[in-house]
C-alpha cells in the first residue's frame, strides 16, 4: 500500500491527522532509490504515521493535510534542483526525469520556497530539512548559479533542523524524543545534524566552546569572512572536508549574518549491516504512485527498477564528487543474502524481463572498508584511500562482490546481471590476478561498460584524485583481451570532463589528440559543474587547491569553456569554428589540414568559393 498523498487516502488508511508529513521536490516514487521514500518508510516503521506532499505548488498542495502532529521532513529531491533545473552552461532544461511525463515543474531553490511557504502557512511547525541539496549546502557555500558565496541554506530557509549525510539514524534519534513527545524544534544535541541559533540562544556547551573552554566543536571561519577572502574560504572548506567521519571528527561552529551562528553536530556512525537490511526491506511498492499514471512514466525509475543497491558510500574520493561529503567515504553495506531476497522478489514482477540491470552503489567495485585502520581510527583526514596516489594499506578484495554477482545470476527467472557502470578500473587492476575481471567480461557485461578515466593529461588527474592516465590504458588492454578470450566483442564507453580546474586549453587539445588516435568522438561530454561543497567547486572559485593552497589555473570564461568541450568532439560541423580559435589560440596549426592526424581541415576550399561569390 502506498502512503497517502491526500486528505482521503489518509483518512481511508485510519488516520484523522499525520504525524510526519513528507514535502519532495519529486514525484512520489515507492522506490528505494529514492530519498522520500526511504525516509518516509523508515519513519513509518517506528509506528508513526506518514503522509506524502509531492512537488507542491500552490498553497492548497501545502495545505492537503492539517498540521503534522510533530513535523514536516523537507527535501527538494534527489539532484539539487539548481542542477536538476540548469546545466552547466547556465541554460534551464525543460525535462526532469524525476516529474511526470518528463516535465520540469520544480522551483529554483526548491528547498527554500518549501520551507517559506511552510512556515508561511504553519508558523508554529516544526520543520526538518534534508537531502542532498540541504547537506551540501549547511556550510557557507560557493554558489554557481549567482557566482557567489551563499549563507548556510538555513540562513535562507526557516527551518527548525537540517540532517546531513544519509538520514536514518539522525532520524531514529529524533523519533526517540517524538515518542516522548518532547517537541524536536527543542532538540539541538542530535549526530548528524546542523541548526541556525542566535548567540543568546546558544546552549552552555556550545558557548564554551566558542570560548576555547571545551574543544568538541571548531570555530570556523564566518560567513563574511569566507566571503571576502577566498584563502580563507579554502581552509573553511578544508576543515569541513576533514570533519566527516564519526570516529575523528569534531562539530563546526560559523558565525552567519548578523548575531546568527551556524551549529553542525558532529557526523553520526554509519549504519550495521542488519540495519543497511532492515532499512531496504521496508515495504516499498516499486512503483510510482497510481495518480501519475495518467501522466506518464517517470523516467528515473526506469533507469533504477530493475536494479540493487549493494552498499552506500565511496572512498574513492574524486575530487569533483559530492558523495563524499554526503554519502562519506565509509562503506555500509547490506548482506548478499538481503540483496539476494530482493532480487527474487523483483524477479517475480510481471514487467521484470530477466535482466538485473546494475548491482552497485556510487562505485560498484567498493563495497568494503578500504583497510582495517579505518575501522579502529576513522577515516584518514590527510590522505586518500586510492586515486592518484592509492594508499599502501588499502585493502583489494572482489570475493565478496563476486559470490554477490554468481548468486544473482544463479536465481530463478533470472536471465542476467549486467554492471553497467561505476567500475573502479585502478581498484580492479590492483587484483593479483584477472580472475574478476575475465568473469566481468564473460558474464556480466551487457556489450557495453561505461567508465570514467574523466581526462588523458595526468596533471588535470592529480587535480581531481583519479588514476594516472597510464592505469586506464592498462585497463583497456586487459579488459580488450578479457572480451576477446570469452568470445565477445564488447566496448567501453568512456566518461570525459572538459574544463575542470587545473585543464589548459593545451591539455584539452591533447585530449582530443588522444580521442582521434583510438578513432573516437564521444557522444556526451560533461563540461564541469561546479556543484555545492565538492573540492572542485572550491578550486574553481578560489583558483586555490584547498589541500595545499597552491594556486590552480580555472578555466572559468564562457569562451574557454566552449572551446573546451568543443574540442572533445571536434568532428562535429558546429564545433569547428571553436575547435579552429583552439587551435590557432595554442600555436596548434599542425592539427589543422588533411594529414592523418589533424582534427580538422584547414577549409581553403569553401573560404575561395565564398570570396567568389
Amino acid at each position: 500500500m502506498f502512503l497517502p498523498i491526500n486528505k482521503k487516502e489518509l483518512e481511508n488508511q485510519g488516520f484523522s491527522s499525520a504525524d510526519f508529513i513528507m514535502v519532495t521536490g519529486d514525484a512520489y516514487v515507492d522506490h528505494s532509490s529514492f530519498g522520500h521514500a526511504l525516509i518516509a518508510r523508515y519513519v513509518q516503521s517506528f509506528g508513526f504515521s506518514v503522509a506524502i506532499i509531492s512537488q507542491p505548488k500552490k498553497d492548497a498542495d501545502y495545505l492537503e493535510f492539517k498540521k503534522p502532529n510533530f513535523a514536516f521532513l523537507v527535501t527538494s529531491g534527489v539532484v539539487d534542483s539548481m542542477v536538476n533545473n540548469y546545466t552547466a552552461a547556465k541554460k534551464r532544461r525543460t525535462d526532469d526525469k524525476y516529474s511526470p511525463n518528463n516535465i520540469n515543474i520544480r522551483p529554483d531553490r526548491a528547498l527554500t520556497v518549501y520551507t517559506k511557504n511552510l512556515r508561511r502557512l504553519f508558523a508554529d511547525s516544526c520543520i526538518i530539512i534534508g537531502g542532498i541539496e540541504a547537506s551540501l549546502r549547511r556550510f557557507s557555500h560557493y554558489d554557481y548559479w549567482k557566482d557567489e558565496v551563499m549563507p548556510s541554506i538555513l540562513a535562507e530557509a526557516p527551518a527548525d533542523l537540517l540532517v546531513y549525510g544519509m538520514g536514518e539514524r539522525p532520524i531514529s534519534d529524533l523519533l526517540s524524543y517524538a515518542k516522548k513527545n518532547i517537541p524536536l524544534n527543542k532538540v539541538k544535541d542530535i549526530l548528524g545534524t546542523a541548526y541556525l541559533s542566535e548567540f543568546s540562544l546558544l546552549s552552555k556547551s556550545i558557548k564554551d566552546n566558542l570560548n576555547k573552554e571545551k574543544d568538541d566543536y571548531i570555530l570556523t571561519y564566518s560567513y563574511t569572512e569566507v566571503k571576502k577572502d577566498k584563502l580563507l574560504f579554502s581552509k573553511a572548506f578544508k576543515t569541513q572536508s576533514e570533519n566527516t567521519d564519526f570516529l575523528n571528527s569534531k562539530g563546526i561552529i560559523q558565525k552567519q549574518t548578523g548575531d546568527k551562528y551556524l551549529v553542525v553536530n558532529p557526523p553520526q556512525k554509519p549504519l550495521t549491516v542488519k540495519e543497511m537490511d532492515e532499512i531496504y526491506a521496508l515495504p516499498f511498492c516499486y512503483d510510482v504512485h497510481p495518480q501519475y499514471k495518467k501522466h506518464g512514466k517517470i523516467a528515473a525509475l526506469e533507469e533504477v527498477k530493475f536494479s540493487l543497491t549493494s552498499h552506500r558510500g565511496c572512498f574513492g574520493g574524486c575530487s569533483f564528487c559530492a558523495l563524499n561529503y554526503h554519502q562519506g567515504r565509509r562503506i555500509q553495506k547490506r548482506s548478499i543474502e538481503a540483496i539476494v531476497a530482493e532480487a527474487e522478489k523483483i524477479s517475480g514482477f510481471s514487467d521484470f524481463k530477466g535482466n538485473i540491470h546494475d548491482v552497485s552503489g556510487p562505485s560498484a567495485n567498493l563495497r568494503n572498508a578500504a583497510c582495517k585502520n579505518q575501522e579502529k581510527a576513522g577515516v584518514c583526514k590527510d590522505k586518500n584511500c586510492i586515486g592518484y596516489k592509492p594508499c599502501k594499506n588499502l585493502n583489494v578484495d572482489h570475493t565478496e562482490y563476486f559470490e554477490l554477482l554468481e548468486k544473482l545470476k544463479g536465481l530463478k527467472g533470472v536471465k542476467n546481471v549486467f554492471i553497467r557502470s561505476g567500475i573502479r578500473v585502478d581498484y580492479l587492476l590492483m587484483e593479483k590476478t584477472d580472475k574478476f575481471l575475465e568473469k566481468l567480461c564473460k558474464d556480466y557485461v551487457s556489450g557495453q561498460l561505461k567508465v570514467a578515466p574523466e581526462h588523458s593529461c595526468d596533471s588535470v588527474l592529480e587535480l581531481m584524485n583519479k588514476p594516472p592516465f597510464k592505469i586506464y590504458s592498462e585497463f583497456l588492454r586487459k579488459y580488450k583481451e578479457a572480451s576477446k578470450k570469452a568470445g565477445k566483442e564488447q566496448f567501453v564507453v568512456p566518461y570525459l570532463i572538459s574544463s575542470h580546474p587545473g585543464c589548459t586549453l593545451h591539455d584539452a587539445i591533447k585530449l582530443a589528440e588522444y580521442l582521434k588516435s583510438i578513432n573516437y568522438i564521444p557522444l556526451q561530454v560533461q563540461d564541469f559543474y561546479p556543484t555545492p561543497s565538492t573540492k572542485s567547486t572550491c578550486m574553481y572559485y578560489t583558483g586555490i587547491n584547498p589541500d595545499t593552497l597552491e594556486k590552480v589555473y580555472v578555466p572559468s570564461s564562457r569562451e574557454e569553456k566552449a572551446m573546451q568541450r568543443a574540442l572533445l568532439q571536434f568532428k562535429r560541423p558546429e564545433n569547428y569554428e571553436l575547435v579552429n580559435s583552439a587551435l590557432r589560440q595554442c600555436s596548434r596549426l599542425d592539427l589543422i589540414g588533411n594529414g592523418k592526424n589533424c582534427l580538422i581541415s584547414s577549409r581553403i576550399k569553401e573560404v575561395k568559393l565564398k570570396s567568389k561569390k
